[in-house]
């Protein structure tokens, strides 16, 4: 529709907001020079429609409790362009902060509710052309800013291990639907871990691919910088598979590097990991809040690849502690500029842009700002108070600053093939009560970050296999490599697998019970 061309007030409002010192006689005279300008939005918006796509027909259902009783499924449909390929029989759940065109996509939250996206994302397209059928769209935390599973709109993620406890987010309905046997693989998004903590917590598999690796073009931005979409499986060899699908240009994507060339990571299976160097992250160990019973696991995961014929020893890499405070300015000035006062997409970029949504999302959270989870509400109140403050001096320090920790973890993988620590400190924790105060809420979404997120900031693959099981719970091992060498750590993380003969799944009957 046509840009109503501004009145005399709105351009004043305008000036006053920049302090631009304008007399309402120099409003006036700007006046139709500012009108004259806006008529190329018109003209952009009449080519625009051109060629912008149609949201396909494609059915969808809201699935009732009794057929959700994890509640992981958003909606679930039956996509398929029925051709063969590598995905062919196999079903798959897409994280819902990732575009199926003509499916309903909320993002977890009320700010996106009733958008349904008019493309499919770059990793969608892939998959159904590789013979996958989509059969739905899975849960995600809201704007996917939690590693817990409490702060969807559409309530709490329950973890098929025991229906009380988190699956960990923000990916959560994809680690439950993959746990349970739902479907045979599911997406997920990651940014400060949110692939690998739920991986962890439910006993699957998760992969984050080196940054840039798979096109993040059609899942809703956090920050372009941690932008990070993966597999989630229940085997290695189904992450490889999928990781050979999904990965490689789209010629959209600016993550990307234009020289990028992918590997074939189902090929890599086959060749032996015996020899290959462990170095074992000590920074990873031993957190305030550590769990014992994780750190042992780990350990003891460590012990079955010596056994396996890697060699493996402690290597300290003092920045892993710094990553998390980097981290933390990044993702929450990073965050509160893009994917709240910018919609999402912001601007100055080269990609693929979703005008539809960028609106949608701007005009829905503008009436109504109250909406937001309580984390994202933490993340505007210190970003934008910082940017306000201090006008994004900490975000360009912090940005700064990544290329000194990526090089402590490339020195260290320098000396070893893979590196290796616990993916969480913890084990899935206790869903907070609907009436929990804000504390809690907060706090069982951060808990579980501390090693997983300096790894969205530098950019290296990342692998949570399950490390056993403590508690009647598993645990996660996370397997670190050289950015753009997913390989090795699939291989690294296949042959363990192979090792302890394959990755239990929780009993049939803690998915369908109370509790």
């Amino acid at each position: 529709m046509p840009v109503q061309p501004p009145e005399l007030p709105a351009i004043m409002k305008v000036a006053e907001g920049y302090g631009l010192g304008l007399s309402d006689a120099d409003v006036a005279s700007f006046a139709p020079m500012v009108h004259g300008v806006l008529a190329s939005w018109d003209a952009v918006e009449e080519l625009h429609a051109r060629t912008a796509p149609t949201a396909p027909d494609r059915a969808w259902t809201r699935p009732e409790d009794a057929d959700n009783p994890l509640n992981a499924w958003y909606v679930t449909c039956n996509v398929t362009e029925g051709g063969e390929g590598p995905l062919a029989g196999r079903t798959v759940a897409v994280k819902d902060n990732t575009a199926v065109a003509g499916v309903p996509m909320m993002n977890g939250s009320a700010t996106l509710q009733g958008f349904v996206p008019t493309r499919d994302a770059t990793i969608v397209s892939r998959m159904l052309a590789a013979g996958a059928t989509i059969t739905g769209k899975a849960v995600c935390e809201d704007l996917c800013f939690s590693g817990g599973s409490h702060t969807a709109r559409t309530g709490p993620v329950r973890n098929p291990w025991d229906l009380t406890r988190t699956t960990g987010g923000s990916s959560s309905g994809s680690a439950a639907l993959v746990a349970s046997g739902a479907v045979d693989i599911a997406t997920g998004g990651d940014q400060g871990g949110s692939i690998r903590m739920p991986a962890s917590f439910s006993g699957i598999v998760g992969h984050k691919p080196t940054h840039g690796l798979v096109p993040y073009t059609g899942a809703f931005p956090i920050e372009q910088t941690i932008d990070h979409v993966g597999p989630m499986t229940r085997t290695v060899a189904d992450a490889a598979l999928v990781l050979n699908v999904i990965a490689g240009p789209d010629g959209h994507d600016p993550r990307q590097p234009n020289d990028l060339v992918p590997d074939d990571y189902v090929g890599a299976l086959a060749r032996s990991a015996e020899g290959l160097r462990v170095g074992v992250v000590s920074e990873g160990f031993g957190h305030p809040g550590s769990e014992p019973d994780v750190d042992e696991a780990v350990r003891a995961a460590v012990d079955t690849l010596r056994e396996a014929g890697l060699t493996a020893d402690d290597v300290s890499i003092p920045w892993h502690l710094h990553g998390l405070k980097i981290w933390d300015v990044i993702s929450i000035e990073g965050a509160a500029a893009q994917m709240v006062d910018a919609n999402g997409y912001g601007m100055n970029w080269p990609g693929l842009y979703d005008p539809e949504l960028i609106e949608f999302y701007g005009n829905k959270w503008r009436s109504d700002g109250s909406q937001f989870s309580e984390t994202v509400k933490l993340v505007l109140l210190s970003g934008r108070y910082a940017i306000n403050s201090y006008q994004g001096k900490h975000y360009a320090m912090a940005r700064n600053l990544v290329p000194q920790l990526r090089a402590a973890y490339d020195e260290a993988l320098s000396r070893y093939d893979v590196l290796v620590m616990p993916t969480t400190p913890i084990q899935a924790s206790v869903i907070p009560a609907e009436d929990a105060p804000r504390e809690e809420v907060i706090g069982r979404a951060l808990e579980m970050v501390t090693n997983c997120a300096p790894l969205d900031v530098s950019g290296h693959p990342a692998c949570s296999v399950p490390a056993g099981l403590a508690n009647g719970l598993p645990t996660g091992m996370m397997i670190i490599g050289k950015r753009f060498d997913d390989a090795t750590v699939l291989r690294v993380a296949h042959t363990y697998e192979q090792a302890v003969g394959g990755f239990p799944a929780p009993h049939a009957a803690s998915v369908g019970s109370a509790g």
